[in-house]
């Protein structure tokens, strides 16, 4: 699906084809036919935006026929079925820039995008470069709030563990583990895209342009060390937890071999006295009582010292 939008009067109205100073927004569903239209009517490269649709797409840039082309990963929630999914994922947003236009192609819908439609009212379509830094600033902003929501996830899913020990807590907080290895992946190449952008000044950036590039880089490495700190963080705790659990074992284990030793002595006693052999006091009226109180005296002095070594 291909949209236009143009800043018209300080507002932002969608068109129906492409003009001077319009964004171009491509999000799924795609067709061969829009990209071979879109190729010939924008002069773009085909294959900027093709290699679009790859989930998989590093961050980086380059540039083919006076073409600019930039790829940068951002945050977006993972609809799998499958429960043991991350919850969040990273997805590229590939930017285009030609001579009169900015074209943006999502592989899924995201946050960044909106973000950055919501405010173009406010932009400037003659302004190119910085358009493309407010795409970036958007792109931190939202890895900023979703690691925000993954930090209270996580502190909601421990509390849960704390009371439960439940296996269900533990996988939600390996999806939040999952999810924080795609962040810290994507976030330290796109810090490293953005400080070679401000190295070899791909963009042609201003000073002004250039101080706002810089910024964002200590903006983009913040996020990347609040994701570094959650990843370690509940690391230690699901490795503390599972030493928890092992322990717990371990414990009710030792109970439950303290039990089987304090009922098997008895159980030996009984067995000799219903030998059908002569034993001693077996003519006693009062015999019954004997093995009785012998087994009654052995149970309470093994228990007596087990729980002096505190097995119970």
């Amino acid at each position: 699906m291909i949209k236009y939008f143009k800043n018209i009067n300080a507002q932002t109205v969608e068109i129906d084809k492409p003009e001077d100073g319009t964004w171009v927004n491509l999000t799924p569903p795609f067709k061969e036919e829009e990209f071979i239209e879109l190729s010939e009517t924008l002069n773009i490269p085909i294959e900027f935006l093709r290699d679009s649709l790859d989930i998989d797409e590093r961050p980086r840039f380059e540039i083919d026929d006076n073409v600019k082309f930039i790829v940068i990963k951002t945050p977006t929630e993972n609809n799998s079925f499958n429960d043991s999914d991350a919850y969040y994922i990273t997805i590229p947003i590939c930017i285009i820039l030609t001579h009169n236009h900015i074209v943006t192609v999502n592989s899924f819908d995201n946050g960044a995008i909106n973000m950055f439609l919501n405010s173009f009212v406010k932009r400037h379509p003659d302004k190119r470069n910085m358009m493309v830094l407010k795409i970036f600033e958007k792109v931190v902003q939202n890895y900023l709030d979703h690691l925000k929501e993954i930090n209270q996830k996580r502190n909601q899913y421990e509390q849960s563990l704390y009371d439960s020990n439940s296996n269900v807590d533990l996988l939600k907080l390996m999806r939040i583990q999952k999810s924080l290895v795609y962040f810290v992946t994507a976030l330290r190449s796109n810090e490293m895209l953005m400080m070679k952008l401000e190295r070899t000044n791909f963009l042609q950036l201003n000073e002004e342009e250039r101080e706002f590039l810089q910024d964002l880089v200590v903006d983009s490495s913040q996020a990347l060390e609040m994701a570094n700190i959650y990843t370690n963080i509940l690391s230690s705790t699901m490795d503390a937890f599972a030493s928890i659990i092992s322990n717990n074992l371990n414990n009710v284990m030792k109970r439950l071999t303290s039990i089987t030793i304090i009922l098997s002595l008895p159980i030996l006693v009984t067995s000799i006295y219903g030998m059908n052999v002569e034993l001693p006091f077996q003519h006693y009226k009062h015999a019954f009582y004997f093995p009785v109180i012998i087994s009654l005296v052995i149970s309470l002095l093994i228990s007596g010292y087990f729980m002096k070594k505190k097995w119970f």
